[in-house]
């Protein structure tokens, strides 16, 4: 039995509720192997595609965090400019296995206000190896040494869109077109029997320069320049003690620095160093526990000078801390309950909390459930809203939702529905400066998802729908409303198919999204403009052979292949021209498509047809 409610799973062990495998993500035709942009594709999530980040249930970006092994990550996006889309920095061949929280997460997470993405890195590599990858956006070589009982990977990339954007028209005049450069290590080692030690560290350095809507009057553009450096390091320990505790320990570190220059100069450096550690044990028959500790030290540095003006600068250290206790009961036959409670404790805001979570499935047939999930979630301010003062308490959201699923055969069916309540938001007076937790609001809705891997031979395909009614008040809101990050209706619908005859997969997916609110003060109101409707066909093939005797895969994939109008927002000026109305833009992809061509090539390996089946694709 698994408790279900609020969870998406993607595990290797196809027994248990699989939604996605790294071999989806990579050929869900709209994500272009990007883990966020697969996520979009699950009910729960909306589209936003000028940030490229996942949104939950009506809450914003900020509020769906990234674990690696347990270990919160800070910057699990590329850096990137406001209305200009980022990636994930992961590759989704990192993980064996994906747990997507839509809500009522367990106690062991926190400081996420709507959602957890919880990636379970893999253990040792299968087989020594060496890949070539040769992209149209760059290329990458890397190679991984196996031992009978531990494993290295070493690799490097360099992408340089140049080229690329001298093919495909840009509705963006760049300058110089981003670049980026980084490499990464993962080193596995197995200890006595059942322990395990993993290492990972990438190093990243990406720039760009590109004439940017002026904030004050988006009619005019001004040269912007981005450079950014990342560096993230995670190691992990899990292995067993005195055979019935199952123990793990862990710690990450992450540095982030993003140089902005445009007239003006904006130098901001985040740190954050954790350490973590967990102890389970089943305790009889019925009965499991498990309970954990972390500590957090983040810093936030940031230097700006005004064109011909002073340094300001601002700097805010935190130490946060928090303990959790969860057990698992199995009562019945037919029911489990997981029950815990979470403490955190910020020196940064001299404040701690207690939030207590509940989940619970029962049993109604073979493969068939249903479950229910409710509990409290808090959330340190953004540190940007920590400039002027730290006299900020935690932001709340609590949680109550409530699904069906059954999972039989290879097809999937799963419905929740969700209500959602935000207490202790931010608000911000822009004139003054000034913020308090007066902000609250609300979401709900109702998210289905179905999956069939067996009516069509070697194919498969999901359908998801997501229905969302929310208002919060919150930042410079002036009340209630709708956030511009918000739809009322999400559908997607992605298709595989594998052609063992001319050893070809192919995908496609449709994205449908509702209007958006934004904005306009040409209008009466707050947020009463609406955009267009969303739609996105997307394709992609890969082409599996033999190059010189070693396995290669070409990768072929294109988005919004009908060519539809997608408009995500529109950015007004500040001030009203002569005409007595204000100017604006819209806010649109870079491109109308995305076009990408990838051939990778594993040396030492050689492709056999008649081992490949549906599954592996």
């Amino acid at each position: 039995m698994v408790i279900s409610a609020g969870s998406f799973e993607a595990a290797s062990d196809r027994r248990r509720a699989v939604v996605l495998t790294p071999i989806d993500i990579a050929l869900t035709a709209s994500a272009t192997a990007d883990i966020a942009g697969a996520i979009a594709t699950l009910p729960g999530t909306t589209r936003n595609g000028e940030s490229g980040q996942i949104l939950v249930r009506g809450g914003a970006a900020y509020e769906t965090r990234t674990f690696i092994d347990g270990l919160y990550v800070q910057n699990p996006y590329n850096s990137s400019v406001p209305n200009v889309p980022a990636r994930n920095r992961f590759s989704p061949f990192l993980f064996k296995g994906t747990q997507f929280s839509t809500g009522g997460y367990s106690a062991e997470y926190g400081q996420a206000l709507s959602s957890a993405l919880i990636l379970n890195t893999e253990d040792l590599a299968p087989e020594t190896t060496t890949g070539l990858s040769l992209m149209s956006v760059g290329a990458g070589l890397a190679h991984t040494q196996r031992w009978e009982r531990r494993s290295l990977s070493v690799s490097g990339s360099y992408t340089n869109l140049s080229p690329y954007f001298a093919l495909v028209p840009q509705r963006i005049d760049w300058i110089a077109a981003p670049q980026s450069g980084g490499g990464e290590l993962i080193f596995r080692q197995k200890i006595a029997t059942d322990g395990i030690l993993k290492v990972y560290s990438s190093v990243n350095r990406s720039w760009l320069k590109m004439q940017y809507p002026d904030p004050f009057n988006p009619v005019i553009t001004r040269a912007l320049q981005l450079q950014a450096d990342n560096v993230y390091t995670n190691v992990s320990y899990r292995g067993v003690l005195k055979e019935r505790w199952a123990f793990f320990a862990g710690g990450a570190y992450t540095c982030n620095r993003d140089r902005v220059n445009s007239g003006f100069s904006n130098d901001q450096k985040q740190q954050s160093g954790q350490i973590r550690f967990t102890l389970t044990r089943p305790l009889g028959e019925h009965l499991g526990i498990k309970f954990g500790a972390e500590y957090l030290r983040g810093r936030f540095d940031e230097r700006y000078s005004p064109a011909d003006s002073m340094t300001y600068n601002t700097l805010r250290d935190e130490h946060y801390s928090a303990g959790f206790a969860e057990t698992n009961l199995w009562f019945l036959k037919k029911w489990v309950v997981r029950a815990g409670i979470r403490a955190e404790y910020s020196a940064l805001l001299g404040r701690a909390n207690a939030a207590p979570r509940v989940s619970a499935a029962y049993v109604l047939g073979k493969n068939e459930q249903i479950a229910f999930a409710a509990g409290q979630f808090y959330q340190s301010p953004e540190y940007e809203l920590l400039r002027f003062h730290t006299g900020l308490r935690f932001e709340r959201a609590t949680h109550y939702m409530l699904n069906y699923q059954r999972i039989r055969d290879r097809f999937t069916f799963r419905v929740e529905g969700y209500y959602k309540t935000y207490d202790h938001l931010v608000k911000s007076d822009p004139e003054t400066g000034g913020s308090n937790n007066a902000g609250h609001g609300y979401a709900r809705g109702v998210d289905v998802f179905f999956r069939d891997q067996k009516t069509i031979r070697r194919g498969d395909y999901w359908i998801s729908y997501s229905y969302l009614d929310t208002r919060r008040d919150y930042r410079d809101f002036p009340g209630p409303a709708i956030p511009v990050f918000a739809a009322a209706h999400n559908a997607s619908i992605v298709y595989k198919q594998w052609f063992p005859t001319c050893n070809t997969a192919v995908g496609a997916t449709y994205a449908f999204q509702s209007p958006r609110p934004y904005h306009d003060p040409n209008q009466a109101g707050f947020n009463r403009g609406r955009t267009p409707v969303y739609h996105d066909l997307s394709v992609n093939a890969s082409y599996l052979t033999n190059l010189w005797g070693h396995f290669t895969i070409l990768y072929v994939s294109a988005t919004n292949i009908l060519g539809f109008d997608q408009t995500y927002g529109y950015q007004f000026g500040a001030e009203p021209g002569a005409d007595g109305l204000f100017p604006s833009r819209a806010i649109t992809p870079p491109a109308r498509h995305f076009l990408f061509v990838g051939l990778f090539v594993n040396f030492g390996q050689r492709y056999r047809p008649d081992r490949t089946t549906t599954d592996d694709l």
